[in-house]
């Protein structure tokens, strides 16, 4: 398996084939918004609703509300029959079902709290592997960082459930392991065999090595991690009972309080049902880290971190090596449109 960078016509020692590149604007765009979300004033909790649980959760509270109507019609109609309906059951219940649902809404948070983490670690690992290939030839710690930055190219894609052969041929060249079964590690792979070609040829000595194989080990159990959170969800179990028991509830609920409270139902039923229908949506985004929702990780921003600081690195390091400006840009434009 060889470790080259992606070869393009007349595109230079950092040339990709950049015209043919195709991205996923969705994928982009939501990243963007994620990150540049501000602190929200007093004016945006009242009544934001882009990038709130609200849309996820519209047709769930039309039809509380159309059932909230229904039950107080037939407590005007029947007044003696819901006058022996009382809320007690219903605040018993509430309330093992708020925690329950607490404790279900935690484990998607540290699912979620674990990827962000992760993906840190991440940037970190790949910042050092990039700072401790200075002491290679130029040719060697390009290709080196080149396939840093597809081997995270190549872990997004696989989150996102993308093709990672795509996202890593902008960066690197790793043969026929790109139709195997997982391309992304043979990235690593690829690096590590690089490695050892350098320490046989004496070009590294045993210890850089050690520290270098190293780095690759971070990267290796940083992308495993990755893996376990996406191929090992929530027990469906788990969350299809609180799912229906939250839908009983504030289905119930209506006929409990119509007799005593009238039209005012609707105020206490909708907010109860906004709540405990927004956990639930919450939680099932929480629960999948990865994917486009608006509140997953911001996959695509946290890669262009990691291009554009090892585009930085070559780009200094060809500063201080006296060459001439064009690599400079052209590799800054590489990182730069990678995600544009």
């Amino acid at each position: 398996m060889s470790l080259t960078t992606s070869p393009s016509s007349g595109a230079g020692r950092y040339g990709s084939p950049i015209d043919e590149q195709e991205v996923d604007m969705r994928n982009v765009r939501q990243d963007v918004e994620m990150r540049m979300r501000r602190q929200p004033t007093m004016w945006d909790i009242a009544f934001a609703v882009k990038g709130t649980i609200l849309p996820k959760i519209a047709r769930h509270l039309m039809l509380i509300a159309l059932i909230s109507i229904i039950a107080i019609l037939a407590s005007l109609e029947h007044p003696g029959i819901f006058a022996r309906f009382g809320s007690v059951p219903f605040t018993l219940i509430g309330i093992a079902l708020s925690v329950f649902m607490s404790f279900r809404n935690n484990a998607c948070y540290s699912r979620w709290w674990e990827a962000r983490h992760l993906w840190g670690e991440l940037i970190i690992a790949c910042r050092s592997l990039a700072r401790q290939t200075a002491a290679l030839a130029p040719e060697d710690r390009t290709q080196i960082i080149h396939c840093l930055c597809g081997f995270t190219a190549g872990l997004t894609a696989r989150l996102r459930r993308n093709s990672e052969a795509d996202a890593i041929s902008l960066w690197c060249n790793i043969g026929a392991a790109a139709k195997g079964p997982n391309p992304t590690n043979a990235v690593l792979e690829s690096i590590g065999n690089r490695c050892l070609q350098l320490v046989r040829s004496g070009k590294i000595d045993s210890i850089q090595y050690s520290v270098l194989d190293g780095q690759l080990s971070t990267l290796a159990r940083i992308q495993g991690g990755c893996e376990r959170i996406l191929n090992t969800p929530v027990p469906f179990s788990y969350s299809l009972l609180l799912h229906r028991t939250a839908i009983v509830f504030c289905t119930m609920l209506p006929f409990a309080l119509a007799g005593s409270l009238g039209w005012w139902t609707l105020l206490p039923v909708l907010i109860v049902a906004y709540t405990f229908f927004g956990l639930d949506a919450l939680g099932h985004q929480l629960e999948e880290p990865f994917s486009l929702a608006p509140n997953a990780l911001p996959l695509y921003s946290l890669r262009q971190i990691v291009e554009r600081e090892m585009m930085s690195i070559l780009e200094l390091a060809n500063t201080d090596a006296g060459s001439g400006s064009g690599g400079e840009e052209l590799a800054s434009e590489r990182a730069e449109r990678s995600l544009r």
